[in-house]
């Protein structure tokens, strides 16, 4: 087996075992049925997918899931019994102390006080002035090239594409120490289906124009130009409350305009290392001028 051979089998299998477990979230995502997907021997499989991506299967696993939970506590008024049940959690005392350890308080909590309720108490007040404890800088932004996987659908699974992107760099050698991880979002969420949602996830590399690509990798270039930018900083759950203040709030009072072209989001520390509630995400929106 050639190396580019061997490089696109190792992509593949990683691909598939990440589009089982968002797949399956409801599911016993039994580890050895994870190696059945990826067509390796458990050990092995574990060892590899370790080695690649800096956390186990059952890290990711949970990692995922509670993503998906906060998602739907911070958005919907699904009952938490029943958010736990879809998220692999049949026993609702166990996904409370699960997910109370990684988000820092437990899910009934976290409806009401967490980092989403700020956004919509801010948007909720009176006021002339833009409310909250955020500062929005205007940045100038250069052109940057990112090698990117599309994404189709709910914003909240971006996670999906982004493991896919990271495996395809990871299997050639190509996680550099200063790699930006960038998310485009072409579509908003409340004038489309979600079906219809469309984004990329993307890295911006040093050496981004000198890597051979192959699909699903594409080339994308985001416009140099005039952006706000609104660091977030928080579970990736809780954005879209950030992106209603700062659209409802902060636009319409700014004396600014908003350029046609997609929001960005840069994610500046990793999520397999940092707790959810210290994610730093800062929120790029195109500005006029």
């Amino acid at each position: 087996m050639n190396k580019l051979h061997a490089q696109r089998s190792y992509q593949d299998r990683l691909a598939r075992v990440q589009a089982h477990i968002h797949d399956h979230l409801s599911d016993e995502l039994d580890l050895n049925r994870l190696a059945e997907i990826a067509c390796m021997s458990p050990t092995h499989w574990h060892r590899i997918y370790h080695g690649v991506f800096g956390e186990t299967v059952a890290a990711t696993v949970k990692r995922v899931r509670l993503h998906s939970a906060a998602g739907m506590l911070a958005n919907s008024a699904i009952q938490i019994d029943e958010i736990a049940k879809r998220c692999g959690y049949p026993n609702l005392q166990s996904f409370t102390r699960i997910f109370s350890d990684s988000y820092g308080m437990p899910p009934a909590r976290y409806r009401k006080e967490g980092s989403h309720r700020q956004f919509h108490d801010a948007l909720e007040e009176q006021r002339e002035s833009v409310c909250g404890p955020w500062t929005v800088e205007i940045r100038d932004v250069p052109e940057m090239s990112l090698l990117t996987i599309d994404h189709h659908g709910s914003f909240m699974q971006i996670g999906e594409a982004f493991d896919r992107l990271f495996g395809w760099l990871a299997v050639r050698d190509l996680i550099e120490p200063n790699v930006r991880l960038i998310g485009v979002y072409h579509t908003d969420p409340d004038a489309f289906a979600e079906n219809d949602l469309f984004s990329k996830a993307g890295a911006l590399l040093d050496q981004t124009e000198s890597i051979t690509i192959e699909a699903p990798i594409e080339r994308t270039v985001v416009e140099a130009g005039r952006y706000a930018c609104l660091r977030y900083k928080g579970p990736y759950a809780d954005m879209i409350s950030a992106y209603l203040w700062l659209f409802g709030k902060w636009l319409p009072q700014s004396g600014e305009e908003v350029r046609e072209g997609p929001v960005f989001e840069e994610y500046l520390n990793n999520p397999r290392e940092t707790a959810p509630t210290e994610l730093l995400t800062e929120i790029y929106m195109p500005l006029e001028g």
